[in-house]
């Protein structure tokens, strides 16, 4: 991460924004040209702060997600997990069509709890279909199987890499906070924003510097967060305009 460290005070590293914001372009192209091409992106993020926003954006853009826990084996072992999945869609029938009226009511309950737990884990990838074109992730470090995995099948990694993250495993590595909630949702949106921009053929090489740019991203880390990453990051803190993890 050295090449992104704008300087460090106190044994905590501030990250160079401006590099920052050189990689989300590079990144945002990349994730356009994957949505031209119809690729299938899925979104990753488990940690507590990021779980909503994951599946809010990857929503947005008509996308899959994880934001519960992954499931492993889930690239490498895609046949096992795609029958989970056709079992939910099983469930989900079963429901919609009163079949479970003539089971008995323990076994109506059993197959509840049965589509509950499969829905949590899989509503987001329930339509997946296939392996995905490429995956963003939210702190690869937390995700470290998603990337061995994706890494093993070739699939290109984005991701919100942060001080304690190496961002030689990531083939599109975005520099910056993982555990601000508004600094995950920045990066999400702007991801989303260039899959929408990939779907619908739309030339906005103005997105980042009209709608994002430095300042937008110091307004992402600022001190309303870290009151967030206090709560739920340990060590993890800011400052100044820098991201940073201790």
């Amino acid at each position: 991460m050295q090449q992104f460290i704008f300087t460090a005070r106190n044994g905590i590293h501030i990250i160079d924004l401006q590099k920052t914001m050189q990689r989300l372009k590079i990144a945002y192209s990349a994730m356009k040209e994957v949505a031209e091409r119809g690729g299938r992106v899925l979104f990753v993020g488990t940690k507590k702060q990021a779980q909503s926003a994951i599946e809010e954006y990857a929503k947005k853009c008509g996308m899959y997600y994880v934001a519960d826990r992954w499931l492993g084996g889930l690239l490498t072992n895609y046949q096992t997990v795609s029958r989970s999945i056709q079992r939910l869609k099983e469930l989900e029938r079963m429901s919609e069509t009163g079949q479970w009226d003539a089971e008995t009511k323990k076994e109506v309950l059993e197959l509840q709890k049965e589509l509950a737990k499969k829905n949590k884990v899989l509503s987001g990838i329930k339509d997946l279909g296939r392996l995905p074109d490429a995956i963003f992730i939210i702190d690869p470090k937390r995700e470290y199987i998603v990337v061995q995995e994706a890494r093993k099948l070739r699939i290109p990694i984005f991701a919100v890499v942060d001080t304690n993250c190496n961002p030689d495993e990531i083939d599109f590595p975005i520099p910056g906070n993982d555990d601000a909630i508004r600094a995950i949702a920045l990066f999400l949106d702007v991801m989303a924003r260039a899959i929408v921009e990939g779907q619908s053929g739309g030339q906005s090489e103005d997105v980042i510097e009209g709608g994002i740019d430095a300042d937008d991203t110091n307004d992402a880390a600022d001190e309303d967060d870290l009151a967030d990453d206090d709560a739920t990051s340990g060590d993890s803190r800011k400052l100044g305009n820098g991201e940073v993890s201790g």
